[in-house]
């Protein structure tokens, strides 16, 4: 099992560096950045709160490390035009020596699609313009010159130079609908999701049957899964979290009882547990402090 850090967006670019530096001097797999402007809200409503933008964020994170990965989890294609997408992926590649992977999806997040007027189409749609950006993104990573006309985009004999230092830059797409994963399948090389052990596995089910749908062996992608970990030793807190609203995404108890949930996204399939700081701690020191429990305490055990 690999283990990756995601800090939350509004934090202090500081502190979004040390943690990458963290990271990389104590082995861990990978850096994760949100791709969004605003804090959610469910709806087209406003709330304050700073938010770095992650394609920003990335280029300094890619010259401040030497050995993790490091992406956007993940960047929407009702926001961004997949040239965009593409060439920046390439440059940061450079810039990492090859240590960059794409994160891809449909997009969601209302109120930034509001604010500053991106259309957020009706689901099909979106999902259809989704499955045209990953194509088109994937063959001008690989090939060298790319020409397609579809429903959204049309691309005349486009390059995307320089090519990235992989051999093939991985593209990441986090979902769990049906058709989604099916995209996925055909043209990414890895998949993520949300949840705790239930959640993930649900998902995973989904996932799989969309592979078997369109003959892709399941293992042949990197498979990836994120919760809201808190680190609890009171077991009447971590029950009372677990029987929360947002029981189903989060894992919350001793070390020991966090070592035996990741154990089951292991049993499951997972390649890739991903720890964001959003549920460890209030302060700076907090958050670096549990990052540091799970390096000496969680990870040796798995």
């Amino acid at each position: 099992m690999r283990f990756s850090v995601w800090p939350k967006p509004d934090r202090p670019v500081d502190e979004i560096l040390d943690l990458a530096k963290m990271a990389d001097d104590l082995d861990w797999f990978g850096f994760w950045f949100a791709d969004h402007y605003m804090t959610d809200t469910g709806s087209t409503d406003l709330a304050p709160g700073d938010l770095h933008e992650a394609w920003s964020i990335l280029p300094a994170v890619a010259t401040a490390t030497t050995k993790v990965r490091l992406g956007p989890l993940v960047s929407p294609t009702s926001v961004h035009h997949p040239a965009l997408l593409a060439n920046r992926s390439t440059t940061i590649d450079h810039l990492s020596g090859g240590r960059f992977v794409l994160g891809m999806g449909a997009g969601w997040q209302i109120n930034e699609h509001h604010a500053y007027g991106i259309e957020l189409e009706a689901p099909g749609h979106r999902v259809s313009r989704f499955e045209e950006s990953i194509q088109i993104v994937r063959s001008l990573l690989d090939n060298e010159r790319t020409t397609f006309d579809g429903d959204f985009y049309s691309f005349t004999d486009a390059p995307c130079d320089p090519k990235p230092v992989q051999e093939q830059l991985p593209i990441v797409v986090g979902t769990g609908g049906a058709r989604m994963c099916r995209i996925t399948a055909r043209h990414a090389q890895e998949w993520n999701t949300w949840g705790g052990p239930e959640m993930a596995a649900d998902a995973r089910t989904t996932f799989t049957g969309a592979c078997e749908a369109v003959d892709v062996d399941p293992a042949s992608l990197h498979t990836s899964v994120q919760a809201l970990f808190f680190l609890i030793d009171d077991e009447a807190k971590a029950t009372k979290i677990r029987d929360g609203e947002m029981g189903p995404r989060s894992i919350a108890g001793s070390t020991d009882y966090i070592v035996e949930q990741i154990g089951r996204y292991a049993e499951d399939g997972f390649d890739e547990v991903i720890i964001p700081d959003f549920t460890l701690g209030a302060e700076r020191e907090q958050r670096r402090d549990a990052y540091q429990r799970f390096t000496e305490e969680v990870i040796p055990q798995l």
